[in-house]
């Protein structure tokens, strides 16, 4: 063995268990396993996961706060008014600049991989072969994946559909859209049949903007599905967002969910920003605008979480921690019990894998070792703390680590080390 980790808790609930690394794979999973290692790692008590997976970011656009301007309405559109600003005064090293340091903070984090965004409708594709290059320096320590997406429209912005296909060309990987920012639903409903067709003629991925608003009756999604099934893209299209279905009528809804889970398209909630920008238009009572997650889930449709925006036009906050977005989802979605908590953490993990078809992802022989190793006991913990991440593993080796998290009391007449992770929840 290269590496073994020792009585590790898993997310499954399974205790003390070892794990056997040799080379980049995973080759033992069992109790009190009998090789050694060079490195060992004791994780008892802690929590051994599968690496966070970011299943929707804007990479292009990160670190950028305050560039030229804060958005004073706190809106998407005054977001995406402001993004147009910065565009003409972006330079490739900057981007790659920024996107690195992101890439840094992400692994810090245990964040391993990522679907970026990235804007093709600047006609010098400046973005795309920044991130392009970012994707190549990353690849030993973090999976970068980038979706061409036309933020300014795809038949709203009159050079995107050729520089869309430039883009593929170049390398990008996933077909994106915003339909709903067309300038009617009928060239709305027209881009995502062209975006579809273009990813079924070459054989790629879709991930799209779809429905990203507080009105009702933005109802791409459908679109999305039908097309879906019509071209034979089941198990490779995701929409993203989907607010506009929080306050969609519920009929409708119950029409919609047996669509989408038939159709196999995966949904992908942005809890963070779906609730800072919705609703903004709202006096009281003000709309979540968050996705109906607990739904989808039940519905059969795969649903994972993005943190979308860090310190950027949209979002003024963000860490890269993905613990962090699934917190937001428990209180949002009002997924509070056991098994919800439990789906919340999936929806940062194997949800979102499946959405990027991360090939080997897991904790079984076979998989790649891309962990994390959390100072929690359980996923339920490790969301309740945004716990403390103390040893990051990429392909069997370790690439971050972190001392235990402690605070030392110095309390009237005793002193005390609290440990944060130390403070669970009675047993029954």
């Amino acid at each position: 063995m290269d590496l073994i980790i020792r009585n590790a808790h898993l997310p499954d609930g399974r205790k003390d268990l070892d794990i056997g690394v040799v080379g980049a794979h995973i080759v033992a999973v069992e109790p009190r396993l009998a090789a050694t290692a060079p490195t060992e790692i004791d994780a008892t008590g802690q929590l051994l996961s599968p690496a966070f997976v970011d299943a929707h970011f804007h990479l292009d656009a990160t670190l950028t706060l305050g560039l030229p301007r804060r958005n004073q309405s706190g809106t998407l559109l005054e977001g995406i008014a402001l993004w147009g600003e910065l565009k003409p005064t972006l330079t490739s090293d900057a981007i790659i600049e920024r996107a690195l340091r992101y890439c840094d903070l992400a692994v810090a984090r245990g964040l391993l991989a990522i679907r970026s965004h990235v804007d093709i409708c600047d006609d010098r594709l400046l973005a795309v072969q920044a991130l392009l290059t970012v994707k190549k320096r990353v690849a030993p320590y973090l999976d970068l994946q980038l979706v061409a997406f036309p933020q300014d429209g795809f038949y709203r912005s009159p050079t995107a559909e050729q520089n869309l296909l430039r883009a593929l060309d170049l390398g990008v990987e996933v077909v994106g859209g915003i339909p709903h920012f067309e300038r009617s639903m009928a060239a709305g409903a027209a881009s995502v049949r062209r975006l579809c067709e273009i990813a079924a003629d070459r054989g790629l991925l879709v991930d799209m903007h779809c429905d990203e608003t507080d009105d009702p009756l933005s109802r791409h999604i459908e679109t999305l599905a039908a097309e879906t099934k019509r071209l034979h893209l089941e198990g490779r299209v995701t929409g993203s967002h989907l607010t506009s279905m929080h306050s969609m009528d519920n009929y409708y809804v119950s029409k919609l969910l047996p669509l989408i889970a038939d159709s196999g398209v995966a949904a992908i909630a942005n809890p963070l920003i779906n609730i800072t920008l919705q609703g903004r238009h709202d006096s009281y009572p003000k709309r979540r605008g968050m996705t109906r997650v607990p739904e989808l889930l039940a519905a059969g449709v795969n649903v994972a979480f993005g943190h979308d925006c860090v310190m950027d036009p949209w979002y003024a906050f963000g860490s890269a921690d993905m613990l962090e977005v699934a917190h937001m989802a428990v209180h949002v979605a009002q997924m509070t019990s056991e098994s919800a908590i439990g789906q919340c953490y999936q929806a940062i993990t194997s949800n979102a894998a499946q959405i990027l078809h991360l090939p080997d992802y897991g904790l079984a022989p076979g998989c790649r070792a891309d962990m994390v190793i959390l100072q929690a006991a359980d996923c339920f913990e490790a969301i309740r703390l945004k716990a403390n991440r103390r040893w990051v593993i990429k392909g069997g080796r370790v690439i971050a680590e972190s001392p235990p998290q402690l605070s030392l009391l110095h309390l009237p007449g005793r002193a005390a080390m609290l440990d944060f992770s130390a403070i669970q929840p009675p047993s029954a």
